[in-house]
């Protein structure tokens, strides 16, 4: 039985909307209200918190069943199980490449520019509080093959529960794998979740009208709870963080893509909506669904864009791992600790291993961060305190880095695998109107709500 086909949008539908009524439109303005409010009235932009938390959660309710799905989909519609085991290769294969040369430019950046020098912060000083505190309890406890552990979950239903998107991930693949496996029985399976899929995507279209409140609460809270005072308390590292990622995006990425013969600023236009969701709510979860919709509306086969976006997510965190790099070395010089090249490559080693496995996950940086010096032992781990105060802040550059380089390595294996039509990609990037490419087979697969995979 084949899958229902979407209806195609009106011509209506297909008119570009107005600017004042886009998405990316209001979340602007909600950032910005939500900065003012918590400058202004920092009580007020406190009492926002729930705000900002209910959308993230709201968001984070649908992202579980939406990998799932999306993965044992696309299993299920490619011809042969060889397939998904060659994307899957090659997306962890690139995604190591990806990171090391993440973690390189980071370590590269730090030494040039020495934000740490004269800082002269005494480790005995350094007292671990609150939140601080528990992330490094949590990243000693944390070996560097965790993420091999934590693969596997103790129950099908808890990876869907605590919404561990590497174990979801790991049970779909399973799943779509047995599938496909079955034979024919496979058929009306597949196309219950072909169909299944489309309501959930209606659900998270839902969601997303109440984006720019979402993100007017989120922001709210952060100035209010942490006050503009700490952007510039620790502003060297600050404003070199946001350098380099920018760096690796435009320079790094770029030349992936121009290598693809594909534009990094048609791309990163193309996605504005969704660069401007995770900043508003610092996390890239919330753009995960509606990034999927659109690379799949750049033509791109949804199994390699269903395998390689959620693995991605935990897998190819080129942001984190730029942080990783530039903040260890930064607690070093702060506290005077001296790092010699051995050394710091000893822990770029160790930080291909901790940056690992931990999307999605509250305070993932610091808690990898922490692994990663309390593996090492030559860094002391309190001088993470720090930079706590800005971590919040430096949070939004991570996801928006991370967002960037999943959309890239999605493109990289979709060319690996022959599967990728540039001309239509670059028809598309030109338009900014996402369209399945000429030859497309509508009976393998059922796109996504047109809504999505355009605009909100």
């Amino acid at each position: 039985m084949a899958a229902p086909e979407s209806p195609a949008p009106s011509h209506a539908q297909e008119a570009k909307k107005p600017w004042y009524r886009q998405l990316y439109f209001w979340v602007l303005t909600a950032i910005v209200t939500g900065i003012l409010t918590g400058w202004l009235w920092p009580s007020v932009g406190t009492a926002l918190e729930p705000v900002g938390t209910t959308f993230v959660n709201a968001i984070k309710m649908l992202i579980t069943p939406i990998v799932f799905l999306t993965i044992v989909a696309g299993i299920g519609s490619v011809d042969s199980l060889s397939r998904v085991g060659r994307v899957g290769l090659k997306s962890l294969l690139y995604f190591q490449a990806g990171t090391l040369a993440a973690l390189l430019v980071g370590l590269i950046a730090v030494n040039v520019f020495q934000p740490g020098v004269g800082v002269h912060a005494h480790p005995g000083d350094l007292h671990l509080e609150g939140d601080a505190s528990q992330y490094v309890k949590d990243g000693q406890n944390q070996d560097w093959w965790h993420f091999l552990t934590d693969l596997v979950p103790t129950s099908a239903v808890g990876a869907f529960a605590e919404g561990n998107i590497l174990q979801v991930i790991f049970f779909a693949v399973l799943f779509g794998v047995a599938l496909k496996a079955v034979g024919t029985v496979d058929e009306p399976i597949v196309d219950g979740i072909q169909r299944l899929s489309t309501i959930v995507f209606k659900i998270l279209h839902y969601v997303m009208l109440a984006a720019p409140v979402g993100a007017f609460g989120a922001m709210a809270y952060t100035i209010g709870e942490y006050g503009i005072s700490t952007l510039t308390s620790l502003g060297r590292l600050f404003g070199l963080f946001y350098g380099t990622s920018a760096f690796f995006v435009i320079v790094i990425l770029g030349a992936v893509t121009a290598a693809l013969r594909i534009n990094i600023f048609r791309l990163l236009g193309y996605l504005r909506e969704e660069f401007v969701l995770v900043l508003g709510t610092s996390s890239s979860e919330s753009a995960l669904p509606r990034l999927m919709a659109k690379l799949e509306g750049l033509g791109i086969r949804r199994d390699i864009v269903g395998l390689t976006v959620p693995t991605g997510y935990s897998f190819n965190l080129d942001g984190s791992s730029i942080y990783l790099s530039l903040a260890a070395v930064y607690i070093a010089q702060a506290t005077d600790t001296p790092l010699s090249i051995g050394q710091q490559l000893g822990l770029l080693a160790v930080m291909l291993l901790t940056s690992k496995g931990s999307g999605g996950i509250t305070g993932a940086g610091f808690i990898a961060l922490a692994a990663t010096l309390s593996t090492v032992g030559t860094v002391p781990a309190a001088g993470i305190m720090l930079i706590f105060g800005i971590d919040k802040f430096m949070s939004e550059c991570r996801a928006l880095t991370n967002l960037a380089g999943n959309s890239v390595a999605t493109l990289v294996v979709a060319r690996w695998e022959k599967a990728l039509d540039t001309v239509h990609v670059n028809q598309v990037l030109r338009t900014r109107k996402p369209l399945p490419p000429p030859d497309q087979e509508q009976t393998k697969q059922v796109s996504l709500p047109a809504e999505l995979s355009t605009r909100a």
